[in-house]
């Protein structure tokens, strides 16, 4: 970052009157018009993004100790990232600029296939500062993102988005690979952007989990994926301006991210959430020669990998369905343990004409001890039960899918409900939000 600029419940007991919220943005993405669940994003191995960052310690280690703008061990970064990225069947470009008179280098990796005119971009910074190999800041998301690219290519995945991928030299200089990225892009190039996500140390040694609160469609998409994980997550600010997706975000391209914390102080409130050190910076290592290998939280950096394929596979790749308003309640509600009575959440729906389209879209985000016990349904403003998912042993945490309902039957304005049913006992949990579009 630059100076300059699965059983984890005991109980539920919040019960929150339902709010009623909507969201005009369209839906960018057909499917079969019985409910089928959107893609299921990959588990990134923890080992493969530690063997990357292995590498970037060695290339330091090689070339005088540090991986900075101008500096042998910059370019030989880079190189490594390139290669791996030409043989799992990216397009590559390297993109040279000029700074404090040495030459720069931006990484630039597209994956073949999706809307050309519809780009999700995901980055980090690849530099370190002089003063060491910089393996946290930002080896840690450099690393992230390249294996989550090499993800995409294993699943030979064909999103709805273009996926580009970007590493941006100085930013430690002041964002300077990031700026000349989109100072030269045109206008209409810039236009087609539907996101760009940023990572910028994701594997604080005394980590917090923060989420930039940028773009409110990306930052629920980081929110649900810790919801999923049971973990509490924070608005993001000690980075604001600081890293690359200022550069976006100052022309207008929507942007968010994680982070994990630089130099600030982590607080008691915090550890109660988090575990880790009261009183202690993020890393104590910010910025200064023990931002080596050992300056990395493996559980921060795993879980964070793993939120960045969940982005990427959610807003890049989810199943198509047409271009419609959105509704969505986001107030949690309390699922009683078996045998109680079902629960629901409602959505007053208006402004729709007709009826509901064959390819309603539902997407759900309920976390419980045990998904297996739920039964989830949709119901239309005139009672009528659409089942999402029946009860199985299906024996994970949480329910986080995506499913298209053939509704074209029923009026769209009125009241439409999510209702949940725990149907065995033992298990607790709360929707967290759903969301319908039509």
């Amino acid at each position: 970052m630059s100076l300059s600029v699965s059983r984890r419940l005991a109980a539920v007991t919040a019960f929150a009157v339902a709010g009623l919220f909507a969201s005009t943005a369209p839906a960018a993405l057909a499917a079969p018009s019985a409910a089928t669940a959107a893609p299921t994003p990959p588990d990134i191995p923890l080992a493969n993004v530690k063997a990357h960052l292995s590498q970037l310690s060695t290339i330091a280690a090689n070339n005088g100790g540090n991986r900075a703008h101008g500096r042998a061990g910059y370019k030989a970064s880079i190189d490594y990232v390139k290669a791996k990225l030409d043989a799992a069947g990216f397009t590559t470009t390297l993109q040279t600029f000029t700074s404090s008179g040495a030459t720069g280098y931006n990484l630039i990796a597209d994956w073949p296939g999706g809307d050309p005119n519809s780009v999700l971009m995901s980055g980090a910074h690849l530099d370190s500062v002089t003063s060491g190999a910089g393996i946290n800041d930002n080896g840690s998301g450099s690393a992230a993102v390249l294996e989550t690219a090499l993800a995409v290519s294993r699943a030979g995945l064909q999103p709805t988005k273009h996926l580009r991928f970007g590493w941006w030299g100085a930013e430690e200089l002041g964002l300077i690979g990031s700026k000349h990225y989109v100072n030269n892009l045109p206008t209409a190039e810039r236009a087609k952007f539907a996101g760009y996500l940023n990572f910028d140390m994701i594997g604080s040694p005394n980590p917090g989990y923060f989420v930039y609160d940028d773009d409110p469609t990306i930052e629920q998409t980081f929110k649900n994926y810790y919801a999923g994980l049971g973990v509490a997550t924070e608005i993001e600010t000690e980075g604001d301006g600081r890293s690359d997706h200022a550069s976006f975000k100052n022309v207008g391209i929507p942007v968010g991210g994680l982070f994990t914390g630089a130099s600030r102080t982590k607080t008691a409130a915090q550890v109660q959430k988090w575990g880790g050190t009261s009183g202690q910076a993020f890393d104590r290592c910010y910025h200064s020669s023990c931002d080596s290998l050992t300056n990395i939280n493996d559980t921060a950096l795993d879980r964070n990998a793993d939120a960045i394929a969940y982005a990427i596979w959610n807003l890049g790749a989810s199943t198509p369905v047409p271009p419609g308003p959105s509704f969505e309640n986001t107030a949690d509600v309390n699922i009683p343990d078996s045998p109680a009575a079902a629960v629901t959440s409602p959505i007053m729906v208006s402004g729709v004409a007709g009826n509901a389209p064959a390819t309603t879209k539902v997407d759900v985000n309920i976390v419980h001890t045990y998904r297996g016990d739920l039964v989830i349904d949709l119901l239309a403003p005139d009672g009528t039960a659409y089942r999402l998912k029946n009860s199985a042993s299906d024996s994970a945490d949480n329910v986080i899918a995506s499913y298209t309902v053939n509704a074209s039957s029923e009026v769209a304005n009125g009241v439409w409900k999510l209702q949940v049913k725990d149907v065995a006992a033992q298990d607790v949990g709360y929707i967290n939000s759903w969301k319908i579009t039509f």
